[in-house]
């Protein structure tokens, strides 16, 4: 702009609160919705129901698989559709961070699951996938809220209790993270006054 031209007033008081909401989005946390979790937890007993039954037993890694991809493609449509209600766009910085933090230990869980499957030691996937998911949750703790993290340690400790303790230990570690802990901490997620302090 040539000097001395003048400038509209609305043009910078646009720039002035784009920058403002760039800054507060990138510093900000991203709201979790307590509605995922519990759906997730939900679908999660589910998976664990099914593959208990005598006719889809012999099937359970494919049953958990299945919950597995609907309970993100769940958990990831809620989370989107809040943060949009918030503010957040879809490719801004909280979500990013969050998809950094998320992303790793997923993708590392899909590869053990494959390498695992493989060997023939479909026994290590359940302290595995609640090893990797507890680390990623943690890590996403970062950029949501502190009880996200506990949630992890929880998924972390139920993996140890899963490697160590003969079955039925592992199957009941599965839909006690997948399951109870997602649903519980939905709930909890959901109280507005635990949210304000977490």
């Amino acid at each position: 702009m040539p000097p001395g031209s003048p400038v509209s007033l609305d043009s910078q008081a646009t720039a002035t609160l784009r920058y403002i909401r760039a800054t507060m989005e990138a510093a900000g946390t991203l709201p979790v919705p307590g509605a995922a979790g519990i759906v997730m937890g939900l679908i999660g007993i589910g998976a664990a129901v099914a593959a208990a039954t005598p006719a889809l037993a012999p099937h359970w890694l494919a049953v958990w698989i299945l919950a597995a991809v609907l309970a993100a493609a769940a958990g990831a449509w809620l989370l989107v559709r809040q943060s949009a209600r918030q503010g957040f766009t879809l490719w801004g910085a909280p979500l990013r961070k969050l998809l950094l933090c998320l992303v790793p230990g997923i993708a590392a869980g899909a590869l053990l699951t494959v390498a695992l499957t493989r060997a023939g030691a479909d026994s290590l996937l359940p302290p595995v996938w609640l090893l990797l998911y507890g680390s990623a949750l943690i890590s996403v703790a970062a950029t949501t809220r502190r009880l996200i993290g506990l949630m992890g340690a929880l998924f972390v400790l139920l993996a140890l209790l899963a490697y160590l303790l003969p079955p039925p230990a592992p199957a009941l570690a599965l839909v006690t993270g997948f399951g109870g802990l997602h649903l519980a901490f939905g709930i909890l997620l959901r109280r507005p006054s635990r949210a304000r302090q977490t």
